[in-house]
C-alpha cells in the first residue's frame, strides 16, 4: 500500500519548530506503516535565535523526516495601513508568514508529483496557509504548541475584543480577563503585541477568527493538566459564533532526551550531585538578562547555599566570546560557588537535565515547551515570565496546576531582586510543608503525563482518533 504524506507546517522560531519535530516523530511512531512526514520551514526574519542549529540537529537525528528548507519569499510590502510598525517582531512575522504562501504552494505542487499528498498540519500562526490549502483541496489541521488553555484564551480573542469595545490597553493593566475554562487574568498579563489594537493585535485575533475554519485542532497538552479549559472546548463555549472543531489532547509533545550527543560537562557534573539536590535555571533562546539582573541572580544562588546549574545568555547585542561568562558575573562568584554550582554558557541539553536524578526544581521563564519539560520530569517549577504568552502560562502554572511559584519582580524597576532569588531556591529546596506539597503535586502530574502517552491513554487515544479522520480525508486533489 503507498504511503500518504503529511507536511508539517510549523512557521517561525525555535519555539515552535521544536515540537513539530517531536509531532512528526508521533506520527511515525502511531503511523509509520501508512504514512510518510514532511516539514516545511522557512528561516525566520525574526525570532531567528538557534534556528540554523536547530534545523541542522534535526537533519541529523531525524532522518525518517523530510525536513525541507524553503526559498524565502520577497520581503512583504506592509499592509498593516496607518498601523504598520516594522520594529514591532510580531507584526514583521505575521506579514513574513503571509508572504510565504506563494512559495509553500510551489513547494506542495512540486511534492505531489511524486508522493500522495494527504493532508497539512499548520503552527497556530499559520492561518493564511488556510488558503492555500482550500486552493489545492487540501485537508488542514492546526498544532497549537502553547497547551489546552492557551487554545480556549486564544480562540476567543475575536469576541472579548469585540464584547470590550475598546483596546484591552484602554481598560488599564490591572482590569481582568476572564476567558472560558481559563482562570482570570490581568491586562498586564496578555501577551505580547495584544493589548494596543496595533497591527500585531489586530493580525493575532484575525488568525484566531479563522483557526475554527481547520478540519481539526491538536493541542500540545494532556487532559488532566487542563481539564477545565479542555470541557470549555468540548462544550463549545470558546467560539461563541461558530462551530468549534474536533480538538485533540495528544501532549505533551515534548522530547524525550537521552540524546547520545549530549554528553556534556554539566551532565557529568550532575553525575557527582546529590538526588534531587540542583536548582536549574534557563530562561529559552531568546531569555537574554541585562548585566545587573545576571548580577542578582549570582548574588542570590550564592547566598542561598543551594545547589545550581544556571545557563547563562549575555545580555542582548553583547558580543562576548564563549569562554567569559565570567565577566557577565560578579567578581570571584565562580569561584566562591565552585563547590555546589556550574555555569554554562547559552545552551544546555535542557530535557536530559530536567530527567536528571540531580534536578530537584527549574528557574523558567514558562515557555510551554519549557512548561511541559519540567512537567514530565516532575519538577516544581519557579516561575519568571520574560515575553510572548508566559505571563499567562504562568497564571495557569500557579493558580490552575498549582505546579509552581512565582519569582516576584520589584515594582519601580522590573528587577528580580537577589532577596528573592535567595528566598524562592531556598523555599523550593528546603523541606517545608508547601514545597513538599508543591513536589508531590509535580511528581503526580509527571506520572499522569506518562499515563496519557503510554498505550491505551487518553493522549495515545487522541491521537489515533486525529490519525484516523486523517486517513479518511480525500487528500490533494486539486493540483
Amino acid at each position: 500500500m503507498e504511503k500518504k504524506t503529511v507536511v508539517l507546517y510549523p512557521g517561525v522560531g525555535v519555539g515552535h519548530l521544536a515540537p513539530m519535530l517531536e509531532l512528526a516523530k508521533a506520527f511515525l511512531r502511531h503511523g509509520g506503516d501508512q504514512v510518510d512526514v514532511a516539514i516545511a520551514v522557512f528561516e525566520p526574519p525574526v525570532y531567528a535565535n538557534g534556528f540554523a542549529a536547530t534545523v541542522a540537529r534535526a537533519k541529523a537525528s531525524n532522518t525518517s523526516v523530510a525536513l525541507h528548507v524553503l526559498p524565502p519569499p520577497p520581503p512583504p510590502a506592509s499592509d498593516g495601513g496607518d498601523d504598520a510598525d516594522p520594529d514591532v517582531p510580531l507584526a514583521r512575522m505575521l506579514r513574513f508568514l503571509r508572504a510565504t504562501n506563494a512559495p509553500l504552494r510551489d513547494f506542495l505542487r512540486a511534492l505531489s508529483s511524486s508522493r500522495r499528498v494527504q493532508a497539512i498540519v499548520l503552527d497556530m500562526f499559520c492561518a493564511d496557509a488556510l488558503d492555500v490549502a482550500a486552493e489545492l483541496g487540501l485537508p488542514a489541521y492546526f498544532f497549537f504548541p502553547s497547551g489546552t488553555a492557551g487554545l480556549a484564551c486564544f480562540l476567543g480573542l475575536p469576541a472579548m475584543r469585540a464584547s470590550v469595545g475598546t483596546s484591552f490597553a484602554a481598560l488599564g493593566d490591572s482590569a481582568v480577563l476572564s476567558f472560558p475554562g481559563v482562570p482570570p487574568f490581568t491586562v498586564a498579563d496578555l501577551a505580547q503585541g495584544l493589548a494596543d489594537d496595533g497591527e500585531a493585535c489586530k493580525g493575532i485575533i484575525g488568525v484566531a477568527a479563522r483557526m475554527p475554519e481547520a478540519r481539526g485542532i491538536l493541542i500540545n497538552s494532556f487532559e488532566s493538566l487542563e481539564p477545565r479549559a479542555m470541557r470549555a472546548l468540548r462544550d463549545g463555549l470558546c467560539v461563541p459564533d461558530r462551530p468549534t472543531p474536533p480538538v485533540y489532547c495528544v501532549g505533551p509533545v515534548v522530547s524525550p532526551g537521552g540524546d547520545k550527543d549530549h554528553d556534556c560537562d554539566c551532565l557529568r557534573w550532575l553525575d557527582a550531585q546529590p538526588d534531587r539536590s540542583v536548582v536549574f535555571l534557563c530562561f529559552g533562546s531568546m531569555g537574554a538578562f541585562p548585566k545587573k539582573q545576571l548580577e542578582e541572580i549570582a548574588v542570590g544562588l550564592e547566598r542561598s547555599g543551594q545547589r545550581f546549574l544556571w545557563v547563562v545568555r549575555g545580555p542582548p547585542g553583547a558580543a562576548a566570546d564563549d569562554d567569559d561568562v565570567g565577566a557577565l558575573l560578579p567578581a570571584g562568584f565562580q569561584e566562591r560557588t565552585e563547590d555546589r554550582g556550574f555555569v554554562v554558557k547559552n545552551w544546555a541539553p535542557q530535557v536530559d537535565v530536567l530527567r536528571h536524578r540531580a534536578a530537584g526544581a527549574f528557574v523558567t521563564h514558562c515557555g510551554w515547551n519549557s512548561t511541559l519539560e519540567g512537567v514530565a520530569a516532575g519538577l516544581p517549577l519557579l516561575c519568571w515570565p520574560l515575553y510572548a504568552e508566559q505571563k499567562m502560562n504562568k497564571v495557569r502554572i500557579v493558580e490552575e496546576m498549582k505546579l509552581g511559584v512565582e519569582m516576584r519582580r520589584r515594582d519601580d524597576d522590573d528587577v528580580v531582586t537577589a532577596e528573592e532569588v535567595e528566598a524562592k531556591v531556598r523555599w523550593v529546596m528546603e523541606d517545608s510543608d508547601g514545597a513538599r506539597a508543591l513536589r508531590e503535586r509535580a511528581a503526580a502530574a509527571r506520572d499522569s503525563a506518562a499515563e496519557a502517552l503510554a498505550e491505551g491513554g487518553p493522549s495515545c487515544a487522541a491521537f489515533l482518533e486525529f490519525l484516523e479522520d486523517l486517513l479518511a480525508s480525500e487528500g490533494m486533489v486539486n493540483v
